[in-house]
């Protein structure tokens, strides 16, 4: 993700999450720490046809990769793109040397929860409130390295992740 993908993004962020859709301010932020050598940020955009279809971004501190946000267009609901979305920011994790990978999820968000299980995530709690102003709860869930690396039989479609900063970039 770049600064001239910003538009698009905006725009499906409002489409999709119009109640709690990020502001500008937000993206531009987590942008600013996608580049350089302390770079512990991984944003990318997925386009089809030339229309943006999807995003997401990812934090990495102290070997904790955090899902900052992932999106796709309505028409893309079932096609993949979440998954394949969501691998390239476990393969970011993974690049950062994250240990574990956060996300919060909301509570009524099945469809997504069901994608986050597959990619070997398990709830760990609750924020209550957390999507404001509508005020629903948070499911967070987590994946560390262990639970999906080294078990036997783990599913072969979820990518590794198992936080320092790389020259990959955004």
């Amino acid at each position: 993700m770049r600064w001239w993908d910003l538009d698009a993004v905006l725009d499906l962020e409002r489409a999709l999450f119009p109640d709690d859709a990020w502001s500008p301010g937000m993206f531009w932020s987590e942008l600013a720490h996608a580049r350089g050598s302390d770079a512990n940020r991984h944003y990318v955009v997925a386009e089809l046809s030339g229309r943006l279809v999807g995003y997401g971004g990812l934090a990495a501190v102290d070997g904790t990769g955090d899902v900052q946000t992932i999106a796709t267009a309505r028409d893309q609901w079932g096609s993949g793109l979440g998954a394949r979305l969501l691998g390239d920011l476990l393969s970011a994790a993974t690049a950062f040397e994250c240990r574990e990978v956060l996300l919060e999820v909301r509570v009524d968000n099945l469809r997504a929860q069901r994608l986050y299980e597959r990619f070997g995530f398990e709830p760990i709690g609750f924020r209550r409130g957390y999507y404001q102003p509508g005020n629903v709860d948070a499911l967070v869930m987590r994946r560390t390295a262990t639970d999906t690396d080294t078990e036997p039989g783990s599913r072969s479609d979820a990518p590794s992740a198992p936080c320092a900063p790389s020259a990959q970039g955004s």
